[in-house]
């Protein structure tokens, strides 16, 4: 049988308390510190047969003939999953610690997620927006009361909600996160011309207009549209598409002294990932966000967090931003990857104090906002913000990061000593850049899936509901390959 159906050593050492004759160095993970990291996975187990059997070959043969080649994927075909594990065609099982790029919070073929789909997709598919219908209603609500009690818009975490000067707030329902993004950047636009119109006593569509420049950071990850390219500043994902956008200014995340030129009086949005995913899972520091909010406030300008990796309890809160003082949030966050689970959806949202230049046909959706999307959307926050959830999230989270801080001890030739990120948004930091993609190839063929982050990172965004057994295998693995490299 292939190690990753079996339970990891340490695993198999805690339920047991005996260790093998080849590593009696370890003892039980979860009550102390292991003394040498595991060489339990030094030998690949899931690597793609040669020839492939029928079943691989004729997919792979279907897609190079029929599907556009703008990805580079491994030569085998997923089938089904379950929980935090995914099998391929040809029965490998694989720990799935990448969650469909940071997607399933909560895992695969979840029961509850199957129930709702099944039962709303039985009523109402789609509508349009040409009517209501009764989810989107209910989904925007939960997400603005759960963002007012826990903090973020402008809400602090505990306050009372009846007392706070930060007004409501409002959601928008789109399809993806860069059709969020999209959403955001055109709304604040058009605050833009708004406030330079008040200010100059003129109409918001006078030619000279000037407030409609944005703001953007180097490392940033926005999406691949072509607005959302524009602010996502990476030559190799821009150039192909050049000329974007005019208009953007790119900064660097964490300069608090760039930034009184860089946001000027003709900004008119600035996009931030609190925490960047796809560019290294970057933290941005409370101190420069508090900066980057007074600027956008002397210049008029809407802050926008892109919280569509970090965001929905990945990093153990509602939002990135949600235990961040007040001085330190947006106007606007958008969300979409764990929304529903995996059925595509995104959502802007927004305070009210800028969602009021929003009017009947100032923007639209064909597809956002179906009653099937907003129901499973639904059913996956309430189920994330039960408190039961949270507290095993956190306490898993803080599993996994003991687990991940003894790497850069052991391996310090390899590894940046401090490990990126919190909950369940880890990055581990290489030396070498050419070692990231090595470490995800060698961790996918011992059955383990993560992804690179940046140029120097490997990123952890497992489903949110993975036990400390899954943390066990998949930082064993990591141990192991990290032993290869060395």
């Amino acid at each position: 049988m292939k190690p990753a159906q079996n339970l990891s050593l340490h695993a198999l050492v805690r339920r047991t308390g005996k260790t093998t004759a080849s590593n009696t160095t370890v003892f039980l993970r979860g009550r102390g510190v292991a003394t040498a990291p595991s060489t339990a996975y030094l030998t690949p187990t899931h690597k793609p047969k040669s020839p492939p059997s029928a079943i691989t070959a004729s997919t792979l043969a279907l897609g190079k003939e029929y599907l556009l080649p703008v990805y580079a994927r491994p030569e085998f075909v997923l089938a089904h999953g379950k929980g935090a594990y995914v099998w391929d065609v040809d029965g490998n099982k694989y720990l799935d610690f990448s969650a469909g790029i940071a997607v399933n919070a909560l895992g695969h073929a979840d029961e509850g997620v199957l129930q709702v789909l099944n039962e709303q997709a039985g009523k109402l598919l789609h509508t349009s927006n040409v009517y209501h219908n009764e989810w989107a209603g209910k989904l925007a609500k939960l997400l603005v009361t759960l963002t007012q009690t826990e903090g973020g818009l402008g809400y602090t975490s505990g306050a009372d909600t009846s007392q706070s000067g930060s007004g409501g707030a409002k959601a928008f329902f789109a399809n993806s996160g860069t059709e969020a993004n999209e959403g955001a950047l055109k709304i604040a636009r058009k605050v833009g011309k708004e406030r330079w119109a008040a200010a100059n006593g003129k109409s918001w569509d006078d030619p000279a207009c000037s407030k409609n420049r944005i703001v953007c950071f180097e490392n940033s990850f926005h999406g691949r549209s072509m607005g959302a390219l524009s602010v996502t500043s990476n030559a190799k994902y821009q150039k192909p598409f050049a000329p974007l956008i005019p208009g953007v200014d790119v900064g660097r995340l964490n300069d608090i002294a760039g930034l009184q030129s860089l946001v000027g009086e003709d900004t008119c949005a600035v996009i931030v990932e609190p925490i960047q995913g796809e560019g290294g899972i970057n933290d941005a520091s409370q101190e420069w966000l508090r900066v980057l909010r007074k600027r956008c406030d002397e210049v008029g300008a809407v802050l926008i967090f892109d919280e569509i990796q970090c965001g929905l309890y990945r990093t153990g809160t509602l939002w990135a931003h949600s235990s961040l003082p007040a001085d330190c949030h947006p106007d606007i966050v958008t969300m979409a990857k764990p929304l529903a689970n995996g059925y595509p959806i995104g959502a802007v949202l927004l305070r009210d104090s800028v969602a009021a230049t929003m009017t009947p046909g100032t923007h639209g959706t064909t597809f956002g906002g179906s009653p099937l999307a907003c129901a499973i959307g639904y059913h996956v926050v309430s189920r994330l913000s039960s408190q039961e959830f949270v507290t095993k999230m956190e306490d898993t989270s803080k599993y996994l990061g003991e687990r991940l801080e003894a790497l850069p001890k052991w391996y310090p030739g390899l590894l940046e000593e401090r490990v990126r990120g919190r909950g369940h948004i880890r990055g581990l930091g290489f030396k070498d850049v050419e070692v990231p993609g090595r470490i995800v190839e060698l961790a996918r063929e011992r059955g383990v899936f993560v992804l690179t982050a940046g140029k120097d990172a490997v990123r952890l965004v497992p489903s949110l509901n993975v036990g400390k057994e899954e943390v066990d295998l998949a930082v064993d693995v990591l141990e192991s390959c990290l032993s290869i490299c060395k």
